[in-house]
């Protein structure tokens, strides 16, 4: 069994902090449809990079999301330190998770060869 080190269980504090910030209290409409989809902590707890998704995945989207967590970034920040009372603050990178658009990619692909193969006469 794999015990969970001192960085998990803060990167995962902080995703559960970050996501209740943002519905809560931050009114940006750049980050209304943002979701904090992942934290991985640095092990000395210096620096996080937080995984986010948007509903749409368009490019506008992700750029809009960034400008939205750069701008609010010292509120976040500020946030963060006063509910998790760490001795330092990590350094906040954000990061787009691109694994939601990729896995729509492949259930795309997925759905298009099973039409293939429901169509009668294709196959041999």
């Amino acid at each position: 069994m794999k015990s969970y080190t001192r960085a998990d269980r803060v990167g995962a504090l902080i995703q559960q902090t970050l996501s209740d910030v943002l519905r809560k209290n931050v009114n940006d409409p750049r980050l209304d449809m943002t979701i904090i989809t992942g934290v991985k902590m640095a092990a000395d707890l210096k620096s996080a990079l937080i995984f986010f998704s948007t509903s749409t995945g368009s490019n506008k989207s992700k750029e809009d999301a960034y400008q939205g967590f750069n701008s609010a970034l010292g509120y976040i920040r500020r946030s963060l330190a006063a509910e998790l009372k760490l001795r330092y603050m990590p350094h906040l990178k954000f990061s787009y998770d691109e694994s939601f658009d990729y896995a729509s990619h492949i259930e795309g692909l997925l759905k298009k060869v099973r039409e293939e193969d429901s169509v009668p006469g294709l196959n041999p």
